[in-house]
């Protein structure tokens, strides 16, 4: 399938590219950048949501499946971008949110009308809290509505309410909406937090437990029996339309639970947590994480940041960047989907939030509420919350280093870190930069079946070094990646070398070094 054979670039809409200089990313900017993205060697493109909504969790709270949201573009610049797109070989992917909508969603606002509503059923009400299900951004699921003094369902924010996929109303209406999107000819559908569309209500008698860190194990608020049976309905509709791409987001790290949602009537892959939300570059365990993924699962994504994470050069590296082509080169290399997040090909760094008025995640929001209530200390509940902040990935790409200006709301501005400017054009022209060590490695992925379909026939951990061959049609490729700052005398090279980060000068692995030979 196609989406094996390409290196996907995640795009954060607010925050890529700004067309009209008011300081929000959206669809003409994507479009400006295509160019940039085809020299990268990207074959795909995934875009975060671009439908109507208040925003209050970046555009994954819906008010209109079958709207641009306005700050974002129209329905025209869409239509161009896809086409735009198409005729530079790139394909597309959306996210679509399936488990939840707005509160401003007409069908909420007519549900919480009366208890009599047509569209009361399309959403999840209780006259009582049921149990102490708690939402994925904390503090209880269920919000009080006083016009009809119920309660209604949310697993993350109260302004994202659940639907009620139980009723076959609810179903019918979302298919529509996957189909008028593949009708817009997109080439996939990365399908939001998708385990957690079924919602048992005879389990609403169970409270979850809680382990030993006293955090909520979500046993009974996910990954319910007859979910793989409604995403089974979901495939089969898509296969109307040829060649789609069906990405999930699981949310979970664990393989067993990952691998029941991939299959030839199932997912074509869900987003690896296990391996993208690792906290600390162990090599011995990255080889075991990556050994029992193999086992695991036949074909799984890889990525070290995304739009739900802090930076892998920040997180991982230390913001050390030639710690952080290696750990670029894994992901390129190892068995796999590569995601690229946007900016990691030029080096960005994390952003840290200065006060609580320079946050704009809702889930660090809600959190910082909770631990201000516990401490009542300002100081220590903002450097608790930037432990978790999705905002450190989230600020804009920084296509002008000149720009003090980072922000992604009219009046509300970002302030850039002063440390993490960057010369996108130096990046580009620079030989020995972040973004040549992608694009050379990309266009090799690119022309290289092995890297692209081949299995593994070792992975090998040594000290700081990791050796991965991977073997298609009696063809292999060799991979020393040394992910610390000594040399390594031990490892023997071997073949014909066909691409490496640094000038080699002998046999040994050097500091930092990550090359790839033919072997013959």
């Amino acid at each position: 399938m196609w989406y094996k054979e390409i290196v996907f670039y995640e795009i954060y809409l607010p925050s890529f590219q700004d067309s009209s200089g008011n300081g929000i990313g959206d669809l003409k900017g994507i479009i400006n950048k295509l160019d940039y993205l085809s020299d990268l060697g990207i074959g795909g493109i995934w875009i975060t949501p671009f439908y109507k909504s208040p925003k209050v969790d970046g555009g994954y709270d819906v008010e209109d499946y079958y709207k641009i949201d306005e700050e974002y573009g129209c329905m025209d610049d869409f239509d161009k971008l896809i086409n735009e797109a198409h005729k530079r070989g790139i394909k597309v992917i959306v996210d679509l949110v399936l488990n939840h909508t707005s509160d401003k969603h007409k069908w909420f606002v007519e549900s919480r009308k009366s208890l009599a509503n047509p569209y009361r059923d399309y959403y999840i009400w209780n006259k009582k809290i049921p149990n102490n299900w708690e939402s994925f951004f904390t503090g209880t699921s269920w919000e009080y509505d006083n016009q009809t003094d119920e309660y209604y369902y949310h697993a993350f924010s109260k302004e994202q309410v659940c639907l009620n996929w139980s009723n076959p109303k609810v179903k019918k209406e979302m298919f529509k909406v996957i189909s008028f999107w593949l009708n817009k000819k997109i080439d996939g559908i990365r399908f939001d937090v998708i385990n957690f569309l079924k919602v048992n209500m005879g389990l609403f008698k169970y409270d979850n437990t809680q382990n030993e860190n006293k955090e909520q194990e979500h046993i009974y608020d996910m990954n319910q029996d007859g979910i793989l049976n409604t995403i089974k309905e979901i495939v089969s509709f898509t296969k109307k339309w040829d060649n789609i791409f069906l990405l999930g987001e699981i949310g979970s790290e664990d393989l067993s639970t990952l691998n029941k949602y991939i299959g030839d009537d199932l997912l074509d892959a869900v987003l690896n947590f296990n391996i993208g939300s690792i906290n600390k570059i162990e090599t011995y365990k990255l080889a075991e994480i990556l050994k029992e993924t193999n086992k695991a699962i036949d074909y799984p994504t890889l990525f070290f940041t995304s739009h739900d994470t802090s930076r892998y050069i920040s997180r991982l590296c230390d913001n050390n960047h030639d710690l952080a082509k290696v750990l670029a080169g894994l992901m390129l290399f190892a068995k796999g989907i590569p995601f690229i997040y946007q900016g990691d090909e030029i080096g960005m760094t994390d952003y840290i939030s200065k006060s609580l008025y320079d946050i704009k995640d809702i889930r660090a929001l809600t959190k910082y509420d909770v631990l201000y209530k516990l401490n009542k200390n300002e100081e220590l509940s903002l450097k608790l919350v930037n432990n978790t902040n999705r905002d450190k990935s989230r600020t804009p790409m920084q296509w002008d280093r000149d720009k003090k200006n980072y922000g992604f709301s009219v009046g509300t501005p970002w302030i850039g870190n002063e440390g993490n400017s960057i010369d996108v054009e130096h990046q580009i022209s620079d030989k020995s930069s972040m973004f040549s060590f992608y694009k050379s490695l990309i266009k090799l992925r690119n022309s290289n079946l092995v890297m692209q379909y081949g299995d593994y026939v070792s992975i090998i951990n040594h000290q700081d070094v990791i050796t991965i061959i991977r073997e298609h049609n009696g063809e292999q490729l060799l991979c020393i990646m040394n992910l610390g700052n000594t040399q390594n005398k031990s490892i023997n090279k071997e073949g014909v070398l066909l691409f490496s980060s640094l000038k080699i000068g002998s046999n040994n692995v050097e500091p930092y070094e990550f090359s790839i030979y033919h072997l013959q």
